[in-house]
């Protein structure tokens, strides 16, 4: 394995766990859109927990959802991919710091450092999967309702937390492809160099055994 990739895939990996805490609390999962025939003097934007407006002075009203039974499902599922995204995350980190090469942690016994970077890899991989879903999950509602002309409701734009969210699933990925890529290559070199290993040392016993009368 080559620690320059496994130090750069943590390093992918770390800033997209960063990125998906900072996309769930995000205020400006959607933004209401000024498009339409109604103009009004306050803006409403909501994310995953709340819903707020703000008026033409400034001022920020805020209130909480009531009950979660009473969400969309996609609002619920976006929650819990989230969720499952940062946990996922934290798991990748914790198996990649362990499995590199360059980190004490975990011994000498490179091959099996090298299996568990490779699971660190499949975390960070499941990672950008929960919070690429949860994200576009939630976009496509929005340009599904704003596009819908016989929709009643406040029509709303994307925020700015899901173009978060969109980042931290793309580095994540990334990273994850990068240490599945770099523990293939050193598992196949290692088994190569072992393979070569016991062929010169069964040629040189025939020819100990040839040689000695």
């Amino acid at each position: 394995m080559n620690p320059a990739v496994e130090v750069m895939a943590f390093f992918l990996g770390f800033i997209g766990w960063v990125m998906s805490g900072i996309a769930i609390p995000h205020r400006f999962w959607k933004v209401s859109s000024v498009d339409g025939n109604i103009i009004t003097a306050a803006a409403v934007y909501e994310n995953l927990w709340k819903s707020c407006a703000t008026d033409s002075t400034g001022v920020h009203n805020c209130h909480e959802f009531p009950s979660m039974l009473g969400l969309s499902g996609y609002v619920q599922a976006s929650r819990a991919l989230m969720i499952a995204s940062i946990v996922l995350g934290t798991f990748g980190l914790i198996a990649t710091l362990v499995g590199m090469q360059c980190s004490k942690i975990g011994g000498k016994n490179y091959i099996l450092k090298g299996r568990i970077a490779a699971l660190g890899g499949v975390f960070f991989i499941l990672q950008g999967l929960c919070t690429m879903i949860a994200v576009s999950w939630y976009a496509f509602n929005i340009t599904q309702d704003f596009f819908d002309p016989l929709y009643p409701g406040t029509k709303f734009e994307i925020g700015e937390g899901l173009y978060i969210g969109w980042c931290s699933a793309t580095l994540a990925l990334i990273g994850g492809c990068c240490l599945l890529c770099a523990c293939g290559s050193g598992n196949k070199q290692e088994k190569r160099f072992t393979i070569s290993s016991d062929l010169i040392l069964s040629v040189s016993c025939c020819t100990r055994a040839t040689v000695e009368p």
